[in-house]
């Protein structure tokens, strides 16, 4: 029973990152069907973004009153009820209005999930677990692009996610009591454990701690998007690459992430969170100076496998952690402010950068990374010293 919900709350991952690439491969055709700029898809994705925030900020309330179960299911059904809105949407101004929950169905799920394999499964369970994100992410453009080519139109690619996302709502809600006989319950405490109250972000700001795992996961994300999104454009601007080479060179990126993330779970048996995270980090550096070195394929192509891979195990080790660091009755509250603070940090990071390459020079790209980089290394190390303070102060 322990292994079937496993593999359902893997299906829940691979479906949170179907969609997520959906816009970027349909927009192309979408924006000239509603006559609007091409860079109007920044105002989609802002909105999506709010509603991960607001979503991720609720998680620790709403699955203290409904459990990680229903809490998901009733997530990912809303995720299933805005895809459909997008693929019955004739105006941008439709699109915008369904990327409202699609944002906060998208939020919820992330945040509940995280939370819930921390609590009860293994470190190699959440590497596993984010990978699967990268394999929904990856199929995502393939459906789409037979939609496309099937001369089904975007509106289909979007409806057959949306059937899916529906199927998985159906698989959810029959799982139900699977949630409760792994943990004893699904609220979000342990067996034995009293449910508390839910925190305040007032109250999640004083734990200490807490303001650097925040900034962290606000430089990790700020650093793997960025990359994502520049690194095509910093290749042919700088470094003089073909678009069509500079575009497989930057999907080699997300092949590091999707690949480091199946190895890293292999990697956690023999190493903790800490060493991962610091493992991680040294990787990405490593990218980094690739970037800086002056051969231009062999460099580039080296250095952006690096940060891929780099980046792989940072996001689930720092998840996993979290009931560690924090306790079990904060996880919730915790991941929650964890994953908004993610959200903000993709949502700002990269258009700050655009806005420097534009004014003053897209070969700041790897400077660009170095410093979010030296931040995260800096804030993550500052959280661990608190944590362990706080740990010896309680055993005093």
């Amino acid at each position: 029973m322990v292994q079937l919900l496993l593999i359902i709350i893997y299906s829940a991952f691979i479906s949170l990152g179907l969609p997520d690439s959906l816009l970027g491969s349909a927009w192309p055709t979408m924006y000239q069907e509603f006559s609007v700029p091409v860079s109007y898809a920044g105002g989609i994705s802002m909105i999506i973004a709010a509603g991960t925030i607001v979503s991720s900020l609720q998680s620790d309330r709403l699955t203290r009153k409904f459990g990680t179960g229903k809490f998901t299911a009733a997530s990912v059904s809303m995720t299933a009820f805005a895809l459909f809105g997008f693929s019955i949407s004739h105006s941008y101004a439709a699109l915008c209005l369904w990327a409202i929950p699609y944002g906060l169905g998208a939020g919820s799920v992330d945040a509940s999930l995280n939370n819930y394999v921390a609590l009860h499964y293994a470190s190699k369970h959440m590497s596993w677990l984010h990978c699967m994100w990268g394999v929904g992410a990856s199929l995502g453009p393939y459906i789409m692009g037979y939609a496309l080519t099937g001369g089904q139109g975007w509106n289909m690619g979007y409806r057959y996610i949306a059937i899916l996302q529906i199927a998985l709502t159906a698989i959810l809600v029959f799982s139900l009591p699977l949630w409760k006989k792994q943990g004893g319950n699904d609220t979000g405490q342990t067996d034995g454990e009293e449910p508390g109250k839910p925190l305040s972000l007032r109250q999640i700001i004083k734990i200490p701690g807490a303001k650097e795992v925040m900034v962290t996961f606000f430089c990790y994300c700020a650093l793997e998007q960025t990359a994502g999104l520049w690194a095509s454009s910093y290749l042919v601007l700088r470094r003089g690459l073909s678009a069509e080479t500079a575009a497989g060179f930057a999907g080699l990126f997300f092949m590091g992430i999707t690949a480091g993330r199946a190895f890293s779970g292999f990697l956690t048996i023999k190493l903790s969170d800490t060493q991962m995270i610091r493992l991680g980090q040294g990787f990405i550096l490593s990218g980094i100076v690739f970037l800086f070195l002056p051969f231009a394929n062999a460099s580039s192509l080296f250095g952006l496998i690096l940060v891929g891979l780099g980046c792989a195990p940072v996001y689930p080790s720092i998840i996993h952690s979290t009931p560690e660091h924090f306790g079990t009755d904060k996880s919730q509250a915790m991941i929650g402010v964890q994953m908004a603070s993610a959200y903000v940090g993709t949502c700002f990071m990269p258009p700050v950068f655009g806005f420097i390459a534009n004014h003053i020079s897209v070969s700041l790209f790897p400077v660009y990374l170095l410093a979010i980089l030296a931040l995260m290394a800096v804030m993550h190390e500052k959280m661990l010293s608190k944590v362990i303070a706080t740990k010896k102060g309680d055993l005093l």
